[in-house]
Formats: C-alpha cells, sequence, structure tokens
C-alpha cells in the first residue's frame, strides 16, 4: 500500500511548515494513535519540548537494545524528570538469548543481523497499532537522508512519517535546545554528533563514528 501526502494534508504544503506546525499537524490528525520515537540524541530533545507543549500526554518510546551508553540511560531519566513522564522502552530478545542463538558479540560479527534483532524487530513492534510516528531525522544528516521529506507513508510498515527538524542544521537544534535550557545527551559534547549502541559507536562527525571502519551506514530503522 502507498499513500500520498494529501490524503493526511489536504492542501497544506507540508515542506513549507516549520517544526512546530509539523508536529501539530500530526498531533491534529493522528492523536492519540501517533507516537515520537527516541533514541535520547539531540533532535529528540527537541522534538519532545515541541511535541509535549502540544500534546502533553503524547506517546514517547525508546528502543533499549541493553547495550546503550549510561549517558544515554542517564538522559533518559532527565527527560521523564523534566516532564513528568515515563517513555516507554521497547525491547528485542535479551542479550543472553541473542548470543544463544547467535554467539557472543554478534555485533562485531554481523552488525546489520544485530540491528535487526535489537532494533528493527522492536520498532516493528512498538508501531503496530499507530497511524504515524513522528522521528529526528534530518537531511543533513547523511546522504542516506538527504530526501527526507517533512511527513510521508512509511511503506515498510503502513503508517505516517514525520520528520519535522528534515530541515533543521546542526545549529538550529543547539540553538533551540539552548534557548529552552534542555536536558541533553552529555556524548554530544564529547565529540559523538551521532549516538546509538556502545559497541558501534565512536566519536565523529554526521554519522561517520556509527559503524566505524565498515560501510554501513544505517541500523535499518529509517533506510
Amino acid at each position: 500500500m502507498t499513500a500520498d501526502v494529501s490524503t493526511l494534508t489536504g492542501a497544506t504544503d507540508v515542506e513549507s511548515l516549520d517544526a512546530h506546525a509539523v508536529v501539530g499537524l500530526m498531533v491534529e490528525r493522528l492523536h492519540p494513535r501517533l507516537a515520537l520515537a527516541c533514541s535520547f540524541q539531540k533532535e529528540e530533545a527537541v522534538l519532545i519540548d515541541i511535541l509535549l507543549e502540544q500534546q502533553p500526554d503524547a506517546a514517547v518510546f525508546a528502543i533499549d537494545t541493553h547495550v546503550l551508553f549510561p549517558e544515554t540511560y542517564a538522559v533518559w531519566r532527565a527527560i521523564e524528570r523534566r516532564y513528568g513522564i515515563e517513555v516507554q522502552a521497547v525491547e528485542g530478545p535479551s542479550l543472553g538469548r541473542q548470543a544463544a542463538a547467535h554467539g557472543d558479540a554478534l555485533w562485531e560479527r554481523n552488525p546489520s543481523l544485530c540491528c535487526a534483532i535489537r532494533k528493527v524487530g522492536p520498532l516493528g513492534a512498538a508501531l503496530s497499532g499507530l497511524d504515524g510516528w513522528i522521528t529526528g531525522v534530518r537531511r543533513d544528516q547523511s546522504p542516506t537522508r538527504a530526501g527526507t521529506p517533512k511527513i510521508g507513508w512509511d511503506e515498510r510498515h503502513e503508517l505516517w512519517k514525520a520528520a519535522p527538524l528534515a530541515d533543521w542544521s546542526d545549529a538550529d537544534v543547539w540553538a533551540y535546545i539552548e534557548k529552552r535550557d534542555l536536558p541533553v545527551n552529555e556524548l554530544h559534547a564529547r565529540g559523538y554528533a551521532s549516538i546509538g549502541c556502545v559497541h558501534c559507536t565512536a566519536p565523529g562527525t554526521g554519522r561517520e563514528g556509527r559503524w566505524a571502519g565498515t560501510d554501513k551506514t544505517e541500523c535499518g530503522l529509517h533506510a
């Protein structure tokens, strides 16, 4: 199944909307069958603030791979305290079960399979029953994300997908964070532009620190 964005937005020119308006449109048309996917990077700090300002009871979930950085778990707790919410943890099989099936340290031998088990599968479960989701994807993060629409049809999961910050720059994100004094993952200050799991993330600009030394650039959640 495919769907034209106009079936959701009508005559609205979505690409001309700012981030607040994109979030507002998604909330207006899809809440409560709408959720924000949070990886606790700087982009989600912005989006949680925008979303909860407009819809305080909006759903927010995060994929807990059980190999996230301590700093990621710390900002997870900080965000929950600030907004008085519970970010729903979405999980795949235990690390022990994965090791029993595929051997230890699968992320070293087959990172794509590891991502499929620990991220992609749980995402599908989290999106089941929803009509839309909001992500922190930005076009300037990598060539694979350059064509990201602000709102589009997610064919894999058969629901609407929004990227309200698609046309934002790093500077735009940091300016909003500073203006609103938002809790942010401390790893960003240590040179991590993109943050994932402990074993597959290193400091670097853009997404160059993800799966460094391999040709892998995406975990499979967005591409």
